[in-house]
């Protein structure tokens, strides 16, 4: 068996990079979440993509961006997007960053049982190990029976499972131009927010500075996309995906000194068990060579 190619350190630099701006937009995001509507948010946050895009492709594109042969399916994935989105930032509202972000970190999980169920992927030992590690870490950090699970705890798993399916839906897309693919969920995104969040936040006064916040998660949350897209670029997707899990330690250190939410001993076993599961799967497929993932284990 031959060995895989040393990962260049310029595109370990780019994922962490990618991961710490989606760390950062999240807890501008939680402190933001008390005083605003969350689908005013979500829109800002997509808004600042889709105009970020259009500077940065229209002039050579022009309306090819648009250009998709599934259209059906490009808006069925902007949806999802948008509705992870919601979830995440609803979560964010109630729960520490560090255990929203482990719970969305349960998106590989149920990428392998959607994948199997919807597309006819094969289960291996490997992956159902993980499955049963994931759900067991889940287990751990929101405590069936507790008041967390009861509430804010079912928004971060609604919105694992819209990204997982999100993913799903994107490798059914693989033959689309990848920048179309990027383009077309924060172009829904906006789309559906312009038409809900008046509903919710048209008499909502926003201070200066928070516009500015505002602004800030968006550019973050853009940086980190295309820091990934760079990543990509320079090395496989199954071998970036174990420095995507440097998120989690970013959200447990930001929630600690931002908000002074430190996990406890259960919740960091829980995490550690989501963690350890995807970095022994990612490495025993990379391994056999039997996936390699479309999109890295990074939330936004």
């Amino acid at each position: 068996m031959t060995g895989h190619a040393p990962i260049p350190p310029a595109a370990i630099m780019m994922i962490v990079g990618a991961v710490a701006c989606f760390s950062v937009s999240d807890s501008i995001s939680k402190m933001l979440t008390s005083r605003y509507p969350v689908p005013l948010l979500v829109w800002a946050r997509w808004g600042a993509q889709v105009v970020a895009m259009l500077v940065w492709l229209a002039p050579t594109m022009g309306a090819r961006m648009l250009r998709t042969r599934q259209l059906r399916m490009q808006l069925v994935r902007g949806t999802l997007m948008i509705s992870s989105s919601v979830f995440f930032y609803l979560s964010l509202r109630y729960l520490p960053l560090a255990d929203a972000t482990a719970l969305n970190f349960l998106t590989p999980t149920l990428v392998i049982v959607f994948a199997i169920a919807l597309l006819g992927e094969r289960l291996t030992f490997g992956r159902g190990a993980f499955v049963v590690a994931g759900l067991a870490g889940m287990l751990m950090i929101v405590r069936p029976g507790a008041d967390m699970f009861k509430g804010a705890a079912l928004f971060a798993l609604a919105a694992a499972s819209c990204y997982a399916l999100y993913q799903v839906t994107t490798r059914m897309l693989a033959g689309e131009d990848p920048r179309v693919t990027l383009f077309y969920p924060a172009l829904v995104g906006v789309c559906i927010m312009s038409l809900v969040w008046p509903w919710f936040g048209s008499r909502v006064d926003v201070d200066w500075p928070d516009i500015g916040w505002m602004l800030c998660i968006g550019l973050l949350g853009t940086a980190g996309h295309f820091l990934l897209i760079l990543a990509f670029q320079r090395a496989p997707a199954s071998a970036l995906t174990p420095f995507t899990y440097v998120q989690l330690v970013l959200a447990t250190a930001i929630g600690w000194l931002a908000f002074g939410d430190l996990p406890d001993a259960l919740t960091f076993a829980g995490m550690t068990l989501i963690a350890g599961g995807g970095l022994l799967l990612t490495w025993h497929e990379r391994r056999k060579a039997l996936i390699a993932a479309p999109e890295p284990t990074a939330v936004d």
